[in-house]
């Protein structure tokens, strides 16, 4: 797992940060589904992720879910870093979308290394820069776009994301991502096997033309 985080961040990060990293960080590898960050817990580490990728949620008043952003592979989220160094709870949820290795940066390393190295100063704020876009486009989406054509950039987006055309979630999962109910994505995606853009099946979908 060492040398695959040296290979992710050999472009962000010069060899002594990189050897800072691997000397006080906490390496982790969380399986699909597994919840590495809830509302309302105090952080005591930033995940920088070596592969796999993490979805980023948000809960409204009535317990509803809202899919923010996916972190990747040498990203790190910025809603983390915001809670560890101002020692607030947690606002997101933080889910494995699939088998994910992550490596967690103690927060009083996190303050030291921006002083300390440009390189950290950059990434941190490169990555503030890169999740605002993410909600920006989030909130474009729900504010101009319709509940289908969320529903497809939904797909396109997950698709990229499991480097599949299947994908392995129930329209249930599906509509509390999007905030929405089961059967107003059930009947979006019935429409869209009717165009033949997806094939339905029980636990998963097949993307077919999109």
């Amino acid at each position: 797992m060492i040398e695959e985080f040296k290979t992710s961040y050999r472009q962000h990060f010069e060899e002594t940060l990189i050897n800072e990293i691997i000397e006080v960080g906490i390496f982790k590898e969380v399986n699909e589904g597994h919840k590495l960050i809830d509302i309302g817990e105090y952080l005591r580490g930033m995940p920088l992720l070596i592969s796999g990728a993490i979805k980023i949620l948000r809960e409204d008043s009535d317990d509803g879910e809202l899919l923010l952003y996916y972190l990747e592979r040498g990203d790190t989220c910025s809603m983390t870093m915001t809670c560890c160094m101002g020692n607030t709870k947690s606002e997101i949820r933080a889910i494995a979308e699939m088998d994910t290795k992550i490596v967690l940066v103690p927060i009083q390393k996190m303050e030291l290394w921006i002083a300390k190295y440009k390189s950290w100063r950059n990434f941190v704020f490169e990555s503030y820069h890169n999740r605002l876009n993410e909600l920006l486009h989030t909130l474009d989406s729900i504010a101009f776009n319709a509940m289908d054509q969320r529903l497809l950039d939904y797909i396109k987006e997950k698709r990229r994301i499991v480097k599949n055309d299947i994908i392995k979630n129930t329209h249930q999962e599906i509509a509390y991502d999007l905030n929405s109910s089961r059967v107003v994505i059930s009947r979006l995606l019935k429409k869209l096997e009717r165009l033949g853009h997806v094939d339905l099946h029980r636990n998963y979908i097949k993307v077919l033309n999109l």
